[in-house]
């Protein structure tokens, strides 16, 4: 008989020890970056996530001889289940100690309350939405993680691997792309032939476009578009975009912003940040008091990093064929090089995704990571 015991949180107090879990199976890792504290609260609550206009989540924590040793969200993601026509209940926020009575017994607690609410599969880890941390890692335990991805250690994948019924439903590659010294001859070919045949154009944001004449949510409506067909995306609504627009477009540094137009029509953007990973290993388990807002501040404001993290990329299908994404790495290249960026490490994208993979054909880029998906019949 199972000596595990699984606790539903059911107060902020709980909610608080379930986040804080992360931070203490992970403490100490190299590899390893710390989310933020207070990020991971929002995300969490129910009056803080807008995605709550369509989602319904539990969340579950194991404990043994007294002592927490595992946790996982249970989400259910309406507007997903109805576009991709299926009944799932998503797993997140899965970490747990190297004990399979454990992993089972959580994955238990999100099949039982996924079935009372009459769903019929169960994959993960997924969050609310696209934009959440999808993913487990099953390649590249020993390279520094961002904060936007999941690390775990690797008996993850070894337990999901032994445990009944589990399935690869997608894998996600992340590569490491090397900033060149010169911007290559065939980017900058494509970028004049654009501009000249189909009249595409780079522009660069001020502050006040994006916040007070709606170009931050043009962007995501534009994210809407190009990423609608990707594994398990659901449309961002009018709250979730507000909320995207308040986290990232607020407090970027625009000259690492880029957005291509036709005419006056945005029909691709690039949104990048400088690494976080080094400054996130400097706080105090995410927060940022006493001091840990000083060593973001060091990253954000003068660049105190060798990495950059390519964080969103998007460009309307039909002017994919149109180079629009050369004109989009061809601006952003030359902001790499100014900022002494040696290497742009890009979000999580679809292995299938050959369309998006064949980019980095111009540029010193292997693979860098690889996060898996899970998929259970239940």
């Amino acid at each position: 008989m199972s000596n595990i015991d699984i606790k539903r949180v059911t107060n902020r107090k709980e909610l608080e020890q379930f986040v804080q879990f992360h931070y203490d199976l992970y403490r100490g890792n190299d590899c390893a970056v710390p989310f933020l504290f207070f990020d991971e609260m929002n995300t969490l609550r129910k009056d803080k996530n807008p995605s709550f206009e369509c989602c319904d989540a539990e969340y579950f924590m194991a404990f043994k001889d007294g002592k927490m040793v595992g946790r996982v969200a249970a989400i259910i993601n309406r507007r997903a289940n109805e576009r991709w026509n299926c009944n799932q209940v998503r797993f997140g926020w899965f970490d747990f100690i190297d004990d399979m009575e454990v992993s089972k017994a959580l994955l238990k607690a999100v099949e039982d309350w996924g079935r009372q609410q009459g769903m019929t599969e169960m994959a993960g880890p997924l969050g609310f939405i696209d934009t959440d941390r999808e993913g487990m890692l099953v390649e590249g335990f020993d390279e520094l993680s961002t904060m936007y991805i999941n690390y775990n250690y690797p008996y993850y994948p070894q337990h999901m691997e032994c445990i009944g019924g589990f399935n690869k439903d997608n894998d996600y590659v992340e590569m490491k792309v090397k900033v060149p010294e010169v911007v290559p001859d065939k980017f900058a070919k494509i970028t004049e032939m654009v501009r000249k045949r189909y009249g595409l154009r780079v522009h660069k944001f001020t502050r006040r476009e994006l916040i007070d004449d709606g170009y931050g949510r043009k962007i995501f409506d534009l994210l809407n578009a190009t990423y609608k067909d990707l594994y398990g995306f659901s449309q961002l609504s009018d709250r979730q975009i507000n909320k995207l627009v308040n986290d990232y477009i607020k407090i970027a540094d625009l000259n690492l912003v880029t957005a291509v137009f036709d005419g006056d029509k945005i029909v691709g953007f690039g949104i990048t940040f400088p690494s976080f990973s080094r400054a996130m290993q400097k706080t105090r388990d995410g927060r940022l008091l006493p001091f840990g807002w000083w060593h973001l501040l060091k990253i954000l404001k003068w660049h105190r990093t060798n990495l950059v993290d390519l964080l969103l990329i998007g460009v309307l299908p039909e002017y994919r064929a149109k180079g629009a994404n050369a004109l989009i790495f061809d601006d952003l290249i030359r902001w790499f090089q100014r900022y002494h960026f040696d290497w742009a490490i890009t979000g999580p994208q679809m292995e299938t995704n050959e369309g998006v993979l064949s980019q980095w054909q111009y540029l010193e880029a292997n693979i860098y990571r690889r996060h898996r998906c899970y998929r259970k019949l239940l």
